[in-house]
């Protein structure tokens, strides 16, 4: 299934949050059928929330035109967002690093990112606002030191993130969480793919990021360093993963920064990462109202 989350009545004092699954170019509100109004919850409930999910489906007789809906993105309070750096060996050689031995591994707050369709900031205190497609691995099933060989059975689905970077502040110490959290820098969306809909781990998936139409970058998902697997297992070791829990898998060589001169995105550019299998993730840049 590929499910969204919209804003229901948009425009109006009654708007609300709401979930639904995409049919083609509709959508059926599985909210206004009783079902819970965020993806963290539906799957807080486990096998019987995707059941419910599916009954709701099978018996829907009112969709939705997909175009007039508001999306929000999929995931906007998880428990927990990482992030890992470096995850394709190009990416690293491009950033002057050797690969890693082991996950580069940060925090991303919810207040960084929008869903798809919404613009992207540029804060008024940095030129160096950079791009970086990324495959957004989900939790669906919790769990602490979790085996390599058991991880994707904890995985939910996948989504697609931007990681919008201000590279100023990424390198203004050793930790990158300056760089990586300003807010409404980066984008997710704009569906969630359970991971029945795609191959094993997300493994083979064409990922590419235009801006303004131009091909930036051009990968596959079958060359991240740490797989889905390895990246689930890992995560786990330290604090156990909560369904909704967020892994942003990294993103492959191409970005802005090691470009000469750097190719930075400014307001009125427009960037788009598509992911096979998974969708296209659009936003335009506008520049924050200091």
């Amino acid at each position: 299934m590929r499910f969204v989350s919209f804003l229901s009545d948009a425009g109006t004092p009654a708007a609300t949050a709401h979930v639904g699954v995409r049919v083609g170019n509709d959508v059926v509100d599985l909210t206004a059928d009783g079902l819970p109004a965020t993806l963290e919850e539906l799957l807080a409930l486990g096998d019987a929330g995707m059941a419910a999910a599916r009954a709701a489906l099978g018996r829907a007789t009112r969709k939705l035109p997909a175009a007039s809906l508001r999306l929000l993105a999929p995931f906007r309070a998880p428990a927990k967002a990482i992030a890992v750096g470096l995850n394709y060996v190009d990416h690293a050689a491009e950033s002057k690093f050797d690969p890693p031995t082991y996950p580069v591994l940060f925090h991303r707050f919810p207040s960084s990112w929008v869903g798809h369709g919404t613009p992207i900031v540029r804060p008024h205190v940095s030129e160096q606002f950079d791009y970086e497609g990324e495959l957004l691995v989900v939790i669906g099933k919790g769990g602490r030191y979790i085996d390599k060989a058991d991880a994707l059975q904890h995985v939910a689905g996948y989504s697609i993130f931007n990681d919008g970077s201000l590279r100023d502040y990424q390198f203004k110490s050793a930790q990158w969480m300056m760089g990586k959290n300003f807010d409404r820098s980066g984008s997710m969306g704009p569906d969630f793919v359970t991971a029945d809909e795609l191959p094993e781990g997300a493994r083979g998936l064409k990922l590419q990021t235009r801006l303004n139409g131009k091909v930036v970058q051009d990968a596959n998902t079958r060359d991240m360093i740490f797989d889905v697997a390895t990246l689930v297992s890992v995560c786990s070791e330290p604090f156990a993963l909560e369904p909704g829990d967020d892994i942003i898998s990294g993103t492959p060589s191409g970005v802005g920064l090691a470009r000469k001169p750097p190719l930075w995105m400014r307001a009125g550019d427009v960037c788009e990462v598509e992911i096979e299998g998974v969708g296209l993730l659009s936003n335009a840049v506008v520049d924050e109202q200091a």
